[in-house]
């Protein structure tokens, strides 16, 4: 945990999150109300803003949103209910993901000897280019809500979690007390049912928006990791998108200065890029996927961006 968060820096993390669950929610009425194109706009939009309270719940779980241990948990709990998930699971996810990053328990752009190329592939396409790394999250939210002893069983951490590509995570958040992880849990759930009741939300446009949503995160969490060097701290790309995206994403984009130096905030991100540095676009990485995996390189191997850039050296 930093205890030498700017005050100036939590006060505007607060206000994000203020703008966060408004404008979130205006997405998801305009998904649901109005002429075609203003619920297909308010699907779209939501797709983006509701990255902005992931982003947010991402610092909380760095301890950077805040030098108060109390308050930045908290905010980190307020954002993860837009997500929706439980804080505390994310927060042992995401950091089990930095100490695993490019490992071969964290690799999803390449297939291993000793693994079925077809069902990495299932992960790769099914996972995270058609959106079901995002879709798993909530549904297993409400698994562990409605069944904790089946979610902690031996049967789904060791069988069903390594089946679907979860397993060393799943192994980690099952030894989470349930005292934190339900409560955490049952809020998100009670926020996404109120604001559904609340905004008088339709069924097609609430799946809509939640769908364009899966796709954009799903996909982000690779494309900055795919084909990058397999090494722990520098296996992420600095990504080139247009400005108002990354900001949204609170500079999300910038993703290996942010494995290198994951004690800074968000806003502290750019000035580790450097200039003139190597910074390749979400599509040419996220087309590349589509034509699907390849061998891994051992442990250590630089990263391939001439895999989905002509123009690398």
């Amino acid at each position: 945990m930093r205890n030498d968060v700017p005050v100036r820096l939590e006060l505007l993390n607060w206000c994000v999150l203020v703008f966060s669950f408004g404008a979130t929610g205006a997405c998801l009425w305009a998904s649901s109300h109005g002429p075609w194109w203003l619920r297909v706009a308010g699907a779209v939009a939501f797709a983006f803003v509701n990255f902005t309270p992931f982003a947010l719940m991402h610092e909380a779980v760095h301890g950077v949103a805040s030098p108060s241990p109390v308050r930045n948990a908290l905010l980190g709990i307020l954002a993860s209910v837009m997500f929706p998930t439980s804080f505390c699971v994310q927060r042992m996810a995401h950091l089990g993901h930095h100490r695993r990053n490019r490992t071969d328990q964290d690799l999803y752009d390449y297939y291993l000897p000793n693994q079925k190329k077809w069902l990495r592939n299932v992960w790769l396409y099914a996972g995270n280019l058609l959106g079901l790394y995002w879709i798993s999250i909530p549904l297993m939210g409400l698994l562990y809500l409605v069944a904790p002893p089946v979610w902690r069983s031996r049967l789904f951490v060791e069988r069903v979690a390594p089946l679907i590509g979860f397993g060393p995570y799943v192994a980690e958040l099952s030894q989470l007390p349930i005292y934190r992880v339900w409560p955490e849990l049952a809020l998100a759930c009670g926020y996404q049912v109120a604001v559904f009741w609340a905004l008088d939300l339709s069924w097609t446009g609430w799946l809509a928006a939640q769908y364009l949503f899966a796709l954009h995160w799903s996909s982000l969490q690779y494309v900055v990791h795919a084909w990058s060097p397999r090494d722990v701290r520098e296996g992420a790309w600095n990504l080139s998108v247009l400005a108002p995206l990354r900001w949204l994403a609170l500079n999300y984009h910038y993703h290996l200065a942010h494995h290198q130096r994951p004690e800074v905030p968000w806003t502290g991100l750019p000035a580790l890029v450097p200039a003139g540095s190597y910074t390749p676009t979400f599509w040419s990485i996220y087309f590349s996927l589509w034509r699907g995996l390849r061998p891994a390189p051992p442990m250590g191997a630089p990263g391939n961006p001439a895999i989905f850039d002509s123009h690398a050296t």
